[in-house]
């Protein structure tokens, strides 16, 4: 009997595991492209409160796709923060991997990301449509 109790017990205990390492993991962004620039191999997670505040992390290879003399960016905000920049080089692709959290909050539940090709101060950047994600702990 007391064998019994304590296999339930265990499987209990890797299901309860396994539910939280599923919780943690990584997720496939997909790309994110415009005139320009090019974000390939994108991934994030949101991070229980007790790792890394509790942040959006996110990472990535951000592309210049033209020789065109303009740099690229990512632009990231969480819980409807201003938009945090992030520079890239060009003609040349960087990895980037990145949190971002608000220090206010225990945990981030909502965040935005985009890739943007920086025209100069006469001509708007050309960004991609923002992707958004939500996670409801």
């Amino acid at each position: 009997m007391k064998r019994a109790l304590l296999g339930v017990v265990a499987a209990g205990l890797l299901v309860v595991g396994a539910g939280s390492a599923v919780a943690d993991s990584w997720h496939r962004m997909g790309s994110l492209n415009t005139a320009g620039a090019s974000f390939l191999e994108g991934r994030y997670r949101f991070n229980p409160p007790q790792r890394n505040h509790g942040s959006f992390e996110w990472n990535g290879k951000l592309s210049d796709t033209r020789s065109d003399g303009h740099n690229v960016y990512m632009l990231v905000r969480v819980e409807s923060h201003p938009w945090v920049r992030y520079e890239g080089k060009q003609g040349k692709t960087v990895v980037l991997h990145h949190s971002n959290w608000d220090g206010a909050q225990r945990y981030t539940e909502d965040a935005e990301i985009r890739v943007c090709r920086n025209r100069g101060s006469l001509r708007p950047d050309n960004c991609s449509y923002t992707k958004k994600f939500t996670h409801r702990r």
